[in-house]
């Protein structure tokens, strides 16, 4: 929220400067993000002074450019060369001299250098208006009365206001301070507090306010008041719509509220300056003289004022005709046939409390974030709705020559009073840490305009204002409190205080510790990617399993991630796209799913490789991220679990092109291999993609303390290799199940490194499956006579078993 110095000032004579206020501000609950200094004319005109024009003459190289000389008051003239048609010798004109920058009203800024026009030195800029923000003519140079001192600074010859503007981190409890007053009203406190003398807040009047002629009568009917407690309206008529006066404009401009019209602007002003939203419809379109404040059916058209077309929702409360014709998504944003236009003459106005959560509903089910929703969503207050038709009124009929035609109209019929709350001193004091004089509790309520209802000695009943919605509980009043006493003014107590943990870190934490440790150790980089990914991630045949939100924010972004290789594929898809192509990373994550009408969610590790996992150089070669990497890299994670005993299978996963498994009966504890792009919708990716989703609760359950090292072996290991022919329905897992029986200790590894298909070579439901085997005894040196024995064991029990033969 932007919150003006000046405009502050209007409401409140206080000494402190743009910075000491911006502390006093952050230190009430009102922090301030960001001060920026802001100019009715961009740049204050530095650098642009006033100039004599003491000769004129034809460019020799252009016909409608003139050279000229011009006096700046300094020694020596100024040659500058011009194109306005009316420059004239003897002219009072703003020089734009070397340096200066310009602002021009529309465009870019951009710098006065010193060059050379047509063969002609220039140094300078002869003005018009629009080169600096004055106004909007381009017909000629700005000419100045004869009696302007030559030299004297642009800045001092107009009016330039400065102004502050503070950019305040506004969070959702502080309803009473989404307008000027409010913020002005917490201030007055904190100054009455701080320099101890009663600071008042100049409130607008509105005695002025009356009736000019009835014209109308205008029947409001609210339908259903939870979620419109409180519905005031005016008519105003024979408007002249026009520009808003010049303070008005530059208050506006100031927040970054762009000046449209006189009635638009003073509505917004009303806003900014009570934090009352008002409405302004266009009288002849109510049809009917009645309006009717209620919901619609699901999916009535709307067409709001920017002509976006949208399907209301049966929620939505609406600002209706009497033909029932949605006019107003009440309190986010109006229709296009109901606004004000610039022909607009007479104006039905619209003051309203809604219900902050039909608000937001409505203003996030639509995506429509407008400045009204956001007040109305915080809590708007309820007693000022009449008050501020009164202060637009009197505006109206100053600003754009207005007749008030009509009573105000004030559908009320659930008063809004304010809430008492007993308030026990003692739990100020246990709150606070120290006692605070009671006198000074009864100043701070006071000058927060909370009237004490009861005293008592060990009690106070408050009554909280109607504009702090969420100030409720004993606990809230007493934060006010403090708020307005000042956090830097509790005292610290010296002695230093350290809670002890005695209990003992999370298994599954310190797990996650040494695998991070060791991933990151081989040159892996953590990713940290959203819990939602974008649809075009997802594979089409989980569309029943997705976990959808209704993310208002971005609705490219609503599926939780019901895989974790789409988060990963997102991440080398914009890596790739910036010519990042060589990627190593992992996550540790959740996914998402529905299933049996019940929400799953599993935690994973995912290991992500494409490119190089070693880069080359002069001296030595790169090495790729391949299968056999991601396959090494996922052996060392289970061996730093000191995780064994699993089988090995081929995936039957469709997102890999190939790939293996790992698991211990139905329960997954890894699966890996190279993604199949075509699985997934919409993905142009040209780098190998080579992903492992490790089952992270599955592999905690596995995992196991660390064993002892067992010395290295005095004798040496022996190798074999075999290619055996397997009928397709025969797994890599049967086959290393029969090998580790038959070689019992002296089997010291056993792996697959290679699978092989061709029904031309091998026959139709047959496959090459390559194992390799290291065969190992504590106690002598192996011969290749026991190994061969122990091999022909192996291949009789396959034979057997599985009907396997030697390739």
């Amino acid at each position: 929220m932007k919150v003006s110095y000046n405009w502050l000032k209007d409401y409140l004579d206080f000494e402190e400067t743009p910075h000491e206020l911006g502390e006093i501000l952050t230190e009430i609950g009102l922090e301030v993000e960001g001060l920026e200094k802001v100019e009715s004319i961009p740049g204050g005109l530095a650098g642009l002074v006033s100039g004599k024009v003491v000769e004129c003459e034809p460019h020799p190289n252009a016909d409608r450019l003139k050279v000229t000389k011009v006096d700046i008051g300094e020694s020596e003239l100024l040659p500058i060369v011009c194109g306005a048609p009316n420059v004239d010798s003897g002219q009072i004109v703003i020089v734009a001299t070397v340096g200066a920058v310009l602002h021009p009203m529309e465009g870019e800024s951009f710098t006065i250098k010193k060059s050379k026009i047509r063969g002609e030195v220039s140094e300078g800029m002869i003005c018009a208006e629009d080169e600096i923000g004055l106004g909007g003519s381009h017909e000629g140079i700005l000419v100045l009365d004869k009696n302007v001192k030559v030299g004297k600074p642009a800045s001092s010859i107009f009016e330039i206001n400065t102004d502050f503007v503070y950019e305040i981190g506004l969070t959702p409890n502080r309803s009473d301070a989404t307008s000027h007053l409010g913020v002005a009203r917490d201030l007055a406190a904190a100054l009455s507090v701080i320099h101890k003398k009663n600071y008042t807040v100049k409130i607008p009047e509105v005695v002025l306010f009356k009736h000019d002629e009835i014209k109308h009568d205008i029947k409001v009917s609210v339908e259903d008041p939870e979620l419109c407690p409180r519905y005031s309206s005016v008519t105003i008529s024979d408007l002249q719509t026009g520009p808003s006066p010049k303070w008005m404009a530059e208050r506006l401009k100031a927040i970054g509220v762009r000046p449209k019209n006189n009635i638009v602007d003073i509505t917004n002003f009303i806003l900014h300056e009570l934090g009352q939203p008002l409405h302004a419809f266009e009288l002849r379109e109510l049809k009917g003289s009645k309006v009717y404040v209620k919901t619609l059916p699901e999916k009535t058209p709307f067409v709001t004022l920017d002509s976006e077309k949208i399907e209301l929702k049966s929620e939505d409360l609406m600002i209706c005709n009497s033909e029932e014709e949605p006019m107003c998504l009440a309190g986010v944003y109006g229709g296009k046939e109901s606004g004000v236009k610039d022909n607009t003459r007479d104006i039905f106005l619209e003051s309203a409390h809604f219900s902050a959560e039909s608000v937001r509903k409505s203003s996030t089910v639509h995506n429509l974030r407008t400045d009204a929703a956001k007040v109305f969503e915080k809590g708007s207050d309820p007693s000022i709705t009449e008050y501020a038709l009164k202060r637009a009124s009197i505006l109206l009929k100053k600003y754009a020559g207005g007749k008030i035609s009509s009573k105000i109209s004030d559908v009320y019929p659930e008063p809004i009073y304010p809430t008492v709350v007993k308030v026990r001193l003692a739990q100020i004091r246990r709150i606070a840490g120290f006692e605070i004089p009671e006198e000074e509790i009864l100043q701070i309520l006071e000058a927060m305009d909370m009237e004490i209802t009861k005293r008592h000695k060990d009690y106070l009943n408050v009554a909280v204002t109607t504009d702090k919605t969420d100030v409720t509980r004993e606990a809230d009043v007493i934060e006010e409190i403090l708020r307005i006493y000042g956090y830097n003014r509790i005292p610290v107590d010296g002695r230093l205080s350290i809670a002890l943990n005695s209990g003992k870190k999370d298994h599954s934490l310190i797990i996650r510790d040494r695998v991070s440790a060791l991933l990151t150790g081989m040159g892996l980089n953590e990713a940290m990617a959203l819990s939602l990914v974008p649809t075009v991630y997802l594979p089409e045949d989980q569309e029943n399993e997705n976990v959808v939100i209704n993310n208002t924010s971005n609705r490219d972004l609503e599926i939780m991630r019901p895989d974790m290789a789409s988060s990963s594929i997102n991440i080398v898809d914009y890596n790739v796209k910036h010519q990042i192509r060589d990627l190593k990373f992992y996550e540790f994550g959740s996914t998402y799913k529905f299933s049996d009408d019940k929400f799953i969610e599993q935690k994973h590790l995912s290991i992500s490789l494409a490119g190089d996992f070693v880069s080359g150089s002069w001296a030595t070669d790169s090495i790729k991220g391949d299968f056999y990497m991601l396959k090494s890299v996922i052996n060392r994670v289970f061996d730093a679990l000191n995780i064994s005993g699993y089988q090995v299978s081929e995936t039957d996963q469709d997102r890999f092109k190939y790939g293996m498994r790992y698991h211990r009966g139905p329960r997954v504890l890894a699966e890996f291999g190279e993604l199949d792009y075509s699985y997934f919708p919409n993905i142009d990716i040209d780098v190998s993609h080579f992903f492992g989703d490790i089952h992270w609760d599955e592999v905690v359950r596995a995992s196991k303390p660390m064993q002892e090292i067992e010395p290295v072996s005095r004798f040496p290991v022996m190798d074999r290799d075999l290619a055996l022919i397997t009928p397709t329905g025969v797994s890599y897992a049967d086959i290393e199940k029969v090998v580790i029986k038959q070689g019992k200790s002296l089997i010291k590894e056993v792996g697959l490194f290679d699978v092989y298909e061709d029904p031309e070579h091998l026959g139709e439901g047959r496959r090459s499956y390559g194992i390799k085997m290291v065969f190992s005894d504590v106690n002598k040196t192996l011969s290749d006579k026991e190994v061969d024995a122990i091999i022909q064991k192996i291949l009789n029990k396959l034979q057997k078993n599985y009907g396997i033969e030697l390739r």
